[in-house]
């Protein structure tokens, strides 16, 4: 029937139903679309994600993954659409996204002293920050990682300066003297002291007028706790006097026990490290008298070194600096003190040690 001889309720009804199946195929086009893109699931491997403790942990807790205060995965896999893992990839890659997870022990209900065993996709998975990017945590390597728990104590600890190389600098003052921080209970020695590391631009003005830092303490290396204040510092002027020299030529001197003169043998495993240069700041008087030393290096070899049955031992050496100097604050050490590498192993009579060729016997 032509369409003028249609009538007009009919014709629109017609046109109605046209549209009608033009929206269902456009919206079944859509949903096919999407179910398809959902559907293809792709896998995404992350190589930079790191766990860190979380700054607001309890200051009376030192808390640690793997013994350090950060640990890094060497893979994560994440799972999802395309288009996501496309998005995700491209928000890490411009920088948007930084794959950095903060571990509070708290929220995972491992506060109690002693080891704990952190499921690495559990944690993953709880967290907010996995779930910006819509994406599923599938694996991760390592899957689990130790959580240490210590207690610490708070104390008053004595405060010293540094510079940058980790010597130690008189200070002409420092308000207050002691600070309050944590430590590790049966703490001794270096650990019941809290830090302050000056570079050289800071030497220089707190030689000028007093200049304000925050102490820390080393809990182990590379692990420090801030204490609860800060102190001022000022230095004294006469370390404007002290220049920067390099000893070469260093000569060195063993220095054993009674016990063990004539009886063991030391063999050096690292005599290029010992033996090289020795940085200082002095005065042009103390360079020359540390120059003059017969010695500039001493190694202790104590008795209980020959216990070691030939293994590697490693102790700092003694820097033989001129006491005269010392006194004065005119020589001190600009480097970090070099650890010596050495066996001691016992002598044969004839001065041979064991393990190696016998001595030639002369015939009678």
């Amino acid at each position: 029937m032509p369409a003028w001889l249609v009538p007009r309720n009919e014709l629109q009804m017609m046109r109605r139903f046209g549209l009608r199946k033009i929206l269902a195929t456009v919206a079944l086009t859509v949903l096919i679309w999407v179910w398809a893109d959902l559907a293809l699931d792709e896998q995404f491997a992350v190589s930079n994600a790191k766990i860190s403790v979380a700054k607001s942990v309890n200051p009376a807790l030192w808390v640690t993954l793997g013994g350090q205060s950060a640990i890094s995965l060497e893979k994560v896999i994440l799972r999802g659409s395309a288009r996501r893992i496309a998005d995700a990839r491209q928000r890490i890659n411009q920088g948007r996204f930084i794959p950095e997870f903060y571990f509070d022990p708290e929220h995972e209900k491992m506060t109690a002293v002693g080891e704990h065993v952190l499921n690495v996709v559990g944690f993953l998975k709880s967290t907010d920050k996995a779930s910006q990017l819509g994406l599923t945590v599938v694996s991760a390597d390592p899957n689990t990682v130790t959580v240490s728990v210590i207690e610490l104590q708070k104390k008053q600890l004595p405060v010293q300066c540094f510079d940058d190389s980790q010597n130690p600098l008189k200070a002409a003052s420092i308000e207050p003297a002691q600070v309050e921080a944590f430590v590790p209970a049966g703490s001794v020695g270096a650990a019941l002291e809290a830090r302050v590391v000056l570079g050289k631009r800071e030497i220089e003005q707190a030689q000028l007028a007093a200049i304000e830092k925050m102490p820390y303490v080393e809990l182990a290396p590379g692990q420090t706790r801030e204490a609860a204040t800060s102190v001022k510092i000022t230095l004294p002027k006469e370390q404007q006097r002290l220049q920067e020299y390099m000893i070469t030529s260093v000569r060195l001197a063993f220095s054993p026990s009674a016990n063990l003169q004539g009886k063991y043998k030391v063999e050096l495993v690292n005599p290029d490290a010992v033996m090289g240069t020795v940085a200082i700041r002095a005065t042009p008087e103390a360079k020359l008298a540390y120059d003059n030393m017969r010695y500039h290096v001493i190694l202790e070899i104590d008795d209980s070194d020959r216990d070691s049955r030939g293994e590697e031992l490693r102790r700092d050496l003694i820097y033989n600096f001129p006491q005269e100097f010392v006194r004065k604050d005119e020589i001190m050490l600009n480097q970090a003190p070099v650890q010596a590498r050495f066996r001691v192993a016992p002598l044969y009579s004839d001065g041979s040690t064991p393990g190696a060729p016998a001595p030639a016997v002369s015939p009678n």
